[in-house]
C-alpha cells in the first residue's frame, strides 16, 4: 500500500489545481493565450504564417512551426538565470513535437508561424501549461487546426497516481519516490501527441497514469473550449 495518502496541498489524488486560461492579451501579436494551473503561469503568441528566413530553411511542401519557450528570471524561487538553456531548448522542441499533428502546416508551403511561450510564474507542470497556452494562442490567431491540444502532468508518488504535480510532489523521497510524467492529447480524436517520464513506473501504472491523464485532459480542453467560444461570441 502507498505510504502518499493526503497530497501537500489538500487536492484529491484526481484533482487538478484551479485552472484559468484567456486569450487575446497581447495586441501586437497574431494570437495570445495565458493558461495557469494554480500559481504556474504561461503566456503564448504567436507570429505568422510569415514567409521563411532564411531561404534554404523553407519548405516548399508544409510551413514549419518554430516554437520558444523560457522562463522569467524571477518566475521560481531561486533566481533562474537569464536566456535560454539546455532544458528550455528540449521543450521547445517538444511542445513543437505535441503541437504539430494538429496544425494544418501543409496549407503554408514556404512559411514559419512563431510560438513563443514564457512561463511567468512556476510551480512545476510548465510545459503542459505552455502546451495548452500555444494551443490556444494557435487557434486564437486563426491558424488552421483539426483539432486543439490538451496536456497534463502525471505523478506517480510512491505508488500513488496524482494529476497536475507540484514542486513538493516532484521532490518527493519517501518510498519509491516521485515519477513525473507530462502528456498531451488531441481534443477530438484523443490521441497521445506527447508524453514523457522522469522516473521509474510499471507498465501497469503507465496504463493508469495515461488514463487519468486522458480524463483531466478532457477537463482542460472544456476550459479551453469555452474561452475560445467567449471570445467569438462577443
Amino acid at each position: 500500500m502507498s505510504k502518499y495518502t493526503k497530497r501537500f496541498d489538500g487536492r484529491k489524488l484526481d484533482e487538478a489545481r484551479k485552472i484559468k486560461a484567456a486569450v487575446g492579451i497581447i495586441p501586437n501579436a497574431d494570437g495570445s493565450a495565458m493558461f495557469s494551473f494554480g500559481d504556474t503561469i504561461a503566456i503564448a503568441a504567436v507570429y505568422g504564417p510569415k514567409v521563411m528566413h532564411p531561404q534554404h530553411a523553407q519548405n516548399p511542401e508544409k510551413g514549419t512551426l518554430r516554437v520558444n519557450y523560457d522562463m522569467l528570471t524571477f518566475s521560481v524561487t531561486e533566481r533562474k538565470r537569464p536566456g535560454p538553456n539546455r532544458r528550455s531548448q528540449e521543450i521547445s522542441k517538444v511542445t513543437g513535437w505535441a503541437l504539430e499533428p494538429v496544425v494544418m502546416l501543409e496549407d503554408f508551403p514556404n512559411t514559419v508561424v512563431d510560438v513563443h511561450i514564457t512561463i511567468i510564474q512556476a510551480n512545476a507542470s510548465t510545459r503542459c501549461a505552455g502546451i495548452n497556452a500555444a494551443a490556444l494562442a494557435l487557434a486564437h490567431a486563426g491558424i488552421p487546426m483539426r483539432e486543439l491540444v490538451s496536456s497534463v502532468s502525471v505523478g506517480k508518488l510512491d505508488k500513488t497516481i496524482v494529476v497536475d504535480v507540484i514542486k513538493e510532489e516532484e521532490d518527493y523521497e519517501e518510498g519509491e519516490g516521485a515519477t513525473d510524467i507530462a502528456m498531451s492529447f488531441t481534443s477530438n480524436s484523443g490521441k497521445l501527441t506527447h508524453l514523457q517520464i522522469d522516473g521509474k513506473i510499471s507498465a501497469k501504472e503507465l496504463k493508469e497514469a495515461v488514463e487519468t491523464g486522458k480524463n483531466a485532459c478532457r477537463e482542460i480542453y472544456e476550459l479551453q473550449k469555452k474561452t475560445l467560444k467567449g471570445v467569438g461570441e462577443k
